[in-house]
């Protein structure tokens, strides 16, 4: 069945530059097409969105429900970012600098449970690697949903992963991945950890602790869950090798960075940042690495 295909545009939208929000790190699932639109699949949508200056332009398939809809709620239109930058540029002449470098990142609110698995499958990763990953499980047991004649695959629910083992995984390429994964999926079903409960839990630490009890979840994988998925905590400042170079280089001066304490560096954050650590965080760490 060909499904309907909708249409949705963006006027004057500040704050939004799609390769700052693809490209940025948060994501995995968004591809550059050769015209320098993006093609990308989140939940039942597959969307392809290109911009004009401020105009953006949204096409694709929302088995979800209405476009607009789906591309609020996920884009985070409702938040100003614009009043967040204004805040942060405040702060010193690093944000200054790194804000006006990323100024078009928006920090998307993706699916709890893909979130989950797309940052235990990145740990010791790369881009091109975990992106392969995450696209042959899909392929593999996800939905097909056609969209200009091409397949696209929605990223399984636990409950389409159930009866997976350990060697499937092996066989997908995930290395020593796989038993996490595993069993991370029977956690999950097993209500060990209740996704619903860490929705609704407003308290950051106690939802950042029950996702550390998820194989292959440690603080940085834990972090840019709480900063990424629809929980979106901004307070969270996700700790790797780029961010602790930057946050030593600017800040703190240590002759060997490998030295530098990570709880040395999240006071820090908090203190310079506050509740908006993980968008300075964002900043910060896609001037650097870019």
């Amino acid at each position: 069945m060909q499904e309907q295909i909708q249409r949705y545009e963006l006027k004057n939208q500040k704050s939004f530059k799609l390769k700052d929000i693809f490209e940025c790190g948060q994501c995995f699932r968004w591809n550059e097409e050769k015209d320098g639109s993006y093609t990308g699949i989140w939940k039942n949508n597959v969307m392809n969105i290109t911009q004009k200056g401020q105009d953006i332009f949204f096409e694709g398939i929302c088995l979800d429900g209405d476009i607009k809809d789906e591309v609020s709620k996920y884009f985070d239109l409702e938040r100003n970012y614009e009043e967040i930058k204004e805040k942060l540029l405040k702060i010193d002449e690093n944000m200054q600098i790194s804000v006006k470098y990323g100024e078009g990142i928006r920090i998307l609110n993706q699916d709890l449970w893909e979130t989950i698995i797309s940052f235990i499958i990145s740990a010791n990763n790369n881009i091109p690697r975990i992106k392969g990953i995450i696209e042959r499980i899909s392929k593999a047991y996800g939905k097909e949903i056609k969209y200009k004649g091409k397949s696209y695959y929605t990223f399984p629910s636990p409950e389409e992963l159930k009866d997976v083992t350990i060697k499937e995984y092996r066989e997908l390429g995930l290395g020593f991945r796989d038993v996490r994964l595993y069993e991370t999926m029977k956690m999950i079903l097993d209500k060990k950890v209740d996704l619903d409960e860490l929705r609704n839990n407003p308290n950051t630490l106690e939802v950042r602790e029950k996702l550390l009890t998820l194989s292959g979840v440690g603080p940085k994988v834990a972090d840019c869950i709480l900063l990424f998925s629809t929980l979106k905590r901004f307070e969270v400042f996700p700790i790797d090798v780029w961010v602790r170079r930057v946050m030593n280089d600017l800040y703190i001066k240590e002759p060997d960075e490998k030295k530098v304490n990570k709880k040395k560096i999240e006071k820090l954050a908090n203190d310079k940042f506050g509740d908006l650590a993980g968008m300075a965080q964002q900043y910060l760490f896609y001037w650097r690495r870019e």
